[in-house]
């Protein structure tokens, strides 16, 4: 059955024109987190705020830190006794260099069909479609099944120490009733082959470990013999760190997406069978191995290195940033592993640490978000995947809140979706926001 084919429900020409305006709109709005406190957030979340007060919405404008402003709103569902679903995007993003780029980061530009600029994927687009939707119900009268509950937040990019963590700690009473939550990073059209579309949802997501190394040592000159030099002691231990082979650990999304895809290439695995290979299995799923690789162990990525200031002089100490990242259930292990290869006169630290994520993918959500995607796509594959990164989903969490990775684009094929997280010239196409706010819609009034 055709895409036209299908009933649209409240959706009409205004939302689908609304969801490129508003991507194209927000934008503009220049919220680039540099990690260093000096974002403001605040114009992009009074202009999510006024759109939604436009529907008869009360939003709620949140801030711990001045400018670090973030929206929350609650839609009434017709169902007082269901559990009310919480809707998340966050408005900052990441630095672009506009010397690197085929159009201005910040233009907002659409051209060829295509919306172009700083957060067009990550994660503006969403943002826009949720309050299409929104906006879509008000003038037809439509309500959802649950409450819905829709935050904004702001320094998704950071630390969220002043968005979504923010919110859980000190607003948690906004979030009452909500069990379970949607986000970015889901439910996006990846090309496995010819014919082959699947559409991986988010059920999980590696924990977060970024950690900072500490080589203490003897300062002195650079032309003497020095057993205790920091550098050396530092260089020795980073190397140990991004050599590591991590052992294979699979959580249950893990294993349920290895048999799913397995599956689609007519391959049939049994992830618990003794001498089970999932690195052999890896190679024979082609493009898809993408979606599966990352989260089958734990990983530390060496980053950053800091020492010195002369080069004739041997300094006291040394420093380093690794990118940590903890499987469901591995932090144990993790943490013992770098007590080891960080070795003597190294010390190591979490700068920033956040919990892994599971969810179930045998949920009726789960299985209501597959069904939304297959009726505007009928050749979709809808399969589970875990997240190598994590989202404000982690926050929430705290609040017992189930976390997805849900934001559905219909892609062509050639579309790098994932390459465009934080990537030059992100960009996403205008049927791909139509595609997204038909299935939201059709979700979101269901669920």
């Amino acid at each position: 059955m055709a895409e036209a084919d299908h009933p649209t429900g409240p959706v009409d020409e205004r939302a689908l024109d609304e969801s490129v305006t508003f991507t194209s709109e927000l934008i503009r709005i220049d919220t680039t987190n540099r990690g260093d406190g000096s974002c403001r957030e605040r114009p992009a979340a009074e202009y999510v705020a006024e759109r939604l007060a436009d529907t008869g919405l009360e939003p709620a404008l949140l801030e711990r830190t001045p400018g670090r402003t973030n929206v929350v709103a609650r839609i009434r569902g017709t169902d007082p006794s269901a559990d009310a679903l919480l809707v998340h995007g966050h408005l900052d993003v990441v630095p672009a260099m506009e010397a690197d780029w085929s159009v201005h980061p910040f233009s907002g530009e659409v051209r060829d069909g295509v919306v172009w600029g700083r957060g067009a994927i990550d994660m503006k687009n969403m943002d826009a479609m949720v309050l299409a939707v929104v906006r879509a119900w008000a003038r037809a009268g439509v309500r959802p099944r649950r409450d819905i509950v829709i935050a904004y937040t702001a320094d998704e990019e950071a630390s969220a120490h002043d968005g979504a963590g923010f919110l859980a700690d000190r607003h948690a009473g906004l979030f009452d009733g909500c069990t379970e939550g949607i986000s970015e990073s889901g439910a996006f059209t990846f090309h496995a082959g010819p014919g082959m579309a699947l559409y991986p949802v988010a059920a999980g997501e590696r924990g977060t470990g970024w950690l900072k190394l500490t080589a203490e040592g003897k300062a002195g000159h650079g032309s003497k013999v020095n057993r205790a030099n920091a550098v050396s002691r530092l260089a020795a231990a980073v190397a140990r760190i991004g050599d590591h082979e991590w052992p294979v650990r699979l959580t249950p999304t893990v294993r349920a997406a290895i048999v799913e895809i397995a599956a689609l290439h007519h391959i049939r695995v049994d992830p618990d069978a003794p001498g089970f290979d999932v690195d052999e299995l890896l190679g024979k799923l082609g493009p898809a191995a993408a979606l599966i690789e990352p989260t089958v162990r734990n990983s530390t990525n060496p980053t950053m290195l800091e020492a010195g200031y002369k080069v004739n002089v041997i300094p006291g100490r040394a420093s380093a940033q690794i990118d940590g990242r903890m499987v469901p259930g591995g932090e144990d292990e993790f943490r013992e592993t770098l007590d080891r290869l960080t070795g003597p006169g190294v010390d190591w630290e979490f700068q920033h640490r956040e919990v892994a994520l599971e969810a179930p993918v045998d949920s009726p959500t789960f299985a209501k978000m597959r069904t939304a995607i297959e009726m505007f796509d009928p050749d979709a594959h809808v399969v589970p995947y875990c997240m190598s990164g994590g989202t404000d989903a982690k926050q929430f969490s705290r609040l017992g809140i189930t976390g997805y990775g849900y934001s559905p684009l219909k892609l062509p094929v050639g579309f790098d979706y994932q390459a465009l997280f934080h990537g030059v010239d992100e960009r996403v196409p205008v049927d791909a926001l139509h595609f997204g706010v038909r299935v939201l819609d059709q979700f979101l009034r269901t669920a």
